[in-house]
């Protein structure tokens, strides 16, 4: 219970209290905030609406503005940034020769193209009924801004082409990567598309000399995108090819047994055939390899020395029947090829298999006829020779050594995926419908981790028996690496897939991770110079497009 001397301190308490929230009620600040309060109470409930049609028309003056500053980077940027909603579809250009204002590029896929009413080549007379006589293509963009919906175009039909080819649907493969965001000299970055080695396009519209339009295969988009032509990007690598491309063609170099393929029977106890000698072109000396790497690229196709940077190709269904694509290995001496077609093989015994060789020399006494080589006469094998039955042959010490088309027949006939490491300049004997041939590309990594990966591996062969140790030197470092550009700038064409061997056990998982997915696709995709060199596919051409066309 309060004593009664305690009250006057209480009522004073509250004197000073009622003084001090009456000055805060009566401060002018509080009073505004009540006012904006009851603002944004009364704008909520007005719920107002965009003004769509003020908002062009700022947009239309806004870019008149911008054409007077456009030697600005900057203002250049910004008026890019406007102008795009109103330009996607198709792009415009100035006629040199006319002045008229004519429709450079349709996108495929595009609002333009799917009205199928604006061609390449139209001339625009109006938009929206106002004239565009005496207009430059930039002066347009203002006339779009302000377009409120529907933009009518008067137009002159540029005149009618009969193209049989734009009825036929054309797939390439890309032997290139491409970012159009680091390409300076394409047209439109937003409007081109990127792409990787090996990804399937289809071709849209060659029209444009430069720029061709085209679509991923496979992707969710449909609309075509920007890729640079193939005259325009063989021109450019044709600045970047290398030095070996211009050396002149030097007599044939001997075949003989490369020291690094060994018999792998004494390494793992199990003798596989075929792999007892590779008679891949060996290293004399650098001169020879240099003949050997220097042959200059040719196909049925391309006849130029520049490599081509699309092939065109053709959806193949593997028919239940169908035998095992020729799987064949490709790569600079020293790279790893023969030691990948050894793991392929002891991993799966009953899915691989490799070729025997023929040979005109005597059969050793614990070898096996049909097993470590098939032995025949000179004449036997010269005969062959005669009728190309060899997808490679040569001499050493006075014999005939070779790998036969039939070898290969034989190994596919067994239900088997043959497995072949070749020369890439022997790639064309078995390029073929026949064989289907899917070739993989060894390359060697970058200089400094070859280096180290390359000493590492001699350190563990040289653990297991040193009379295998392949002692590599400087000069075979850069041998490898030139040897590889040179490869890949003459045959990469063919080649459908590139595996860096920078570590045997990841380029092992990669390749067989590879062939697994080749084995398991329902739909291939091989070369159309297939179909035009086989008659079989010839007479099969229109059951194998007919889901294509």
């Amino acid at each position: 219970m309060l004593s009664s001397a305690s009250t006057p301190g209480c009522r004073a308490d509250q004197e000073e209290h009622y003084r001090f929230l009456h000055s805060m009620l009566m401060e002018k600040k509080l009073h505004m905030l009540f006012k904006i309060y009851e603002r944004l109470r009364r704008f909520v409930k007005r719920a107002p609406v965009p003004v769509e049609e003020r908002a062009s028309s700022l947009a239309s003056h806004f870019l008149e503005d911008l054409v007077q500053h456009e030697w600005r980077e900057e203002v250049k940027e910004l008026s890019a940034l406007f102008s795009k909603p109103h330009l996607k579809g198709a792009t415009i250009k100035r006629d040199e020769s006319t002045g008229a204002i004519v429709v450079a590029r349709v996108m495929r896929g595009g609002a333009a193209d799917k009205s199928g009413l604006i061609h390449e080549g139209d001339e625009l007379k109006e938009v929206n009924g106002v004239s565009l006589e005496r207009r430059k293509p930039k002066e347009i963009i203002p006339l779009l801004a302000r377009s409120e919906g529907d933009v009518t175009f008067t137009i002159v039909p540029a005149s009618s082409k009969q193209d049989v080819a734009s009825h036929k649907k054309l797939f390439v493969r890309a032997l290139f990567d491409y970012d159009p965001n680091e390409d300076p000299a394409v047209p439109c970055k937003d409007a081109a598309i990127a792409f990787k080695r090996g990804d399937i396009l289809q071709i849209a519209t060659m029209e444009d000399d430069a720029w061709w339009q085209a679509c991923p295969v496979g992707g969710d988009n449909t609309r075509a995108g920007l890729i640079p032509s193939q005259q325009l990007q063989e021109r450019r690598v044709a600045l970047q090819r290398p030095k070996a491309l211009f050396q002149p063609e030097q007599v044939k170099a001997t075949v003989f047994p490369v020291e690094e393929d060994v018999d792998y029977g004494a390494i793992t106890g199990i003798h596989i055939a075929g792999l007892r000698k590779s008679f891949r072109l060996g290293k004399k000396s650098s001169r020879v390899k240099e003949a050997a790497c220097s042959r200059r690229w040719s196909s049925g196709v391309h006849d130029s020395i520049c490599p081509p940077t699309y092939v065109e190709v053709i959806p193949y269904h593997k028919d239940p029947k169908d035998r095992h694509r020729l799987v064949v290995l490709v790569g600079p001496s020293g790279v790893g090829v023969n030691e990948l077609k050894r793991r392929l093989l002891i991993s799966d015994p009953d899915l691989y298999g490799v070729t025997v060789p023929y040979t005109t020399r005597e059969k050793r006494s614990q070898e096996t006829e049909g097993l470590d080589y098939h032995f025949v006469s000179v004449l036997k094998f010269e005969e062959d020779i005669l009728n190309h039955r060899f997808i490679d042959y040569g001499r050493y010490r006075g014999h005939y050594y070779g790998t036969s088309l039939d070898s290969v027949r034989r190994v596919l006939a067994e239900g088997k995926v043959c497995l072949l490491d070749l020369n890439p300049s022997k790639l064309k004997r078995i390029y073929t419908f026949e064989f289907k041939p899917y070739v993989v590309f060894v390359k060697p990594p970058r200089a400094e981790e070859l280096r180290l990966s390359r000493r590492r591996a001699k350190t563990l062969r040289d653990e297991e028996d040193s009379n295998q140790v392949r002692m590599f030197s400087e000069e075979d470092f850069e041998d490898m690496i030139h040897s590889a550009q040179t490869m890949e700038a003459q045959h990469g064409h063919m080649f459908d897939e590139v595996i860096v061997n920078g570590d045997i056990a990841t380029a092992f998982r990669e390749l067989k991770a590879d062939l697994r997915r080749v084995e398991e696709a329902e739909v291939r995709w091989i070369p159309a110079e297939w179909l035009r060199l086989s008659p079989v596919m010839a007479r099969r051409s229109c059951g194998l497009l007919a889901g294509w066309i």
